[in-house]
């Protein structure tokens, strides 16, 4: 009985690492005869397995699809994998599926062999997400499944979509990919009424079925759509948008700017470029100046009297805090923001 179980266990690994096999080669693998090969496949579909078989000199065995979810066989890796995903779930901002990847972490941690809950408990310990802002609106994990099913099938969407002021539309969309950068999940998407493509927050959709037709598919509109969203999100959608030049190596640059913030483009050994958008000018200069890294405005022009007026409001008020008495380090007696060589006293 032992040995049987061993084997089912094997022919079942077997069946989930490869998308077919021949009898004769499930036979070689586990050292038996194609018949029992057979009487094995009959036990694993009377406890629940979808084994497919195909007749025929071509035909073979394959693990399908089943009414319920059978138990999964992991190797090492594979669990490890399994439990370090389950815990960055509860952290992706959808909605239900933080506490459902706590009660299926548990259950796998609860079989889980010594050597393997040691691995996965030190990367527990000592791991710490780091996700930039607030938590956003949660996303309902059947709203991003019906998503995900409509671009697979490319069947037309209809749904209200509310905007960051809480308006409503109803649209009607071809969609594409879904993206998620960060917490946040974007739908690309072609707009029929608008005639033209559009990135929408999955989080501030509301599917209104009926959907469909069926459609056929068109040339996206970037090869790189995570790219193409993050410049929609951190730069299109914004009055103000700008082009600069950080000296700084592109990795250091994308430490600190994620990209909903803006979209980084190497350029050189010491630089790389930096696309992004701010509701004003003024605020760009924040924005930009938060990063820490020296930069080089290339456009537009106006920012940079923007930088102008914001260093002159600067130093006027560095010179008001200090007071007018106060000297400078090198005693010429003048004050603050004044010139040197003025006659101030």
């Amino acid at each position: 009985m032992l040995d049987t179980s061993a084997r089912l266990l094997r022919l079942l690994s077997l069946l989930q690492a490869h998308r077919e096999w021949s009898g004769v080669d499930l036979a070689q693998r586990l050292g038996v005869s194609p018949r029992t090969v057979r009487r094995d496949v009959e036990r694993l579909r009377d406890l629940g397995y979808p084994v497919n078989a195909s007749p025929g000199t071509g035909g073979g065995y394959q693990l399908g699809a089943g009414a319920e979810l059978p138990p999964l066989l992991l190797d090492d890796d594979e669990a490890v994998a399994v439990a370090v995903g389950l815990r960055t779930a509860a952290g992706q901002g959808i909605e239900g599926i933080g506490e459902s990847s706590v009660r299926a972490l548990a259950k796998l941690e609860q079989v889980l062999p010594d050597r393997l809950r040691r691995r996965v408990g030190a990367l527990n310990a000592f791991t710490v997400p780091m996700l930039r802002g607030p938590a956003p609106s949660p996303v309902d994990p059947g709203v991003l499944t019906e998503l995900a099913h409509l671009c697979r099938d490319a069947e037309r969407l209809r749904f209200e979509y509310r905007d960051h002021e809480g308006a409503a539309t109803r649209r009607t969309v071809e969609p594409h990919r879904l993206v998620c950068t960060e917490r946040r999940w974007y739908l690309v998407a072609w707009d029929l009424d608008r005639d033209g493509w559009r990135t929408f927050r999955v989080d501030r959709i509301s599917p209104k079925p009926p959907h469909g037709p069926r459609f056929t598919p068109r040339t996206p509109p970037a090869d790189d759509l995570a790219v193409y969203v993050s410049r929609g999100v951190s730069t299109r959608a914004y009055a103000a948008q700008a082009v600069l030049r950080l000296l700084v190596p592109l990795h250091e640059a994308a430490e600190r700017i994620s990209p909903s913030a803006g979209t980084l483009e190497a350029e050189g050994d010491g630089s790389c470029l930096l696309r992004t958008g701010a509701p004003s000018l003024e605020a760009m200069v924040v924005h930009v100046m938060m990063t820490g890294f020296p930069f080089e405005i290339l456009e537009p022009a106006e920012l940079i009297e923007t930088v102008r007026t914001a260093r002159d409001r600067l130093d006027a008020a560095l010179a008001r805090a200090e007071g007018p008495d106060r000297r400078t380090a090198d005693g010429a007696g003048r004050t603050p923001g004044t010139p040197s060589g003025s006659g101030a006293a």
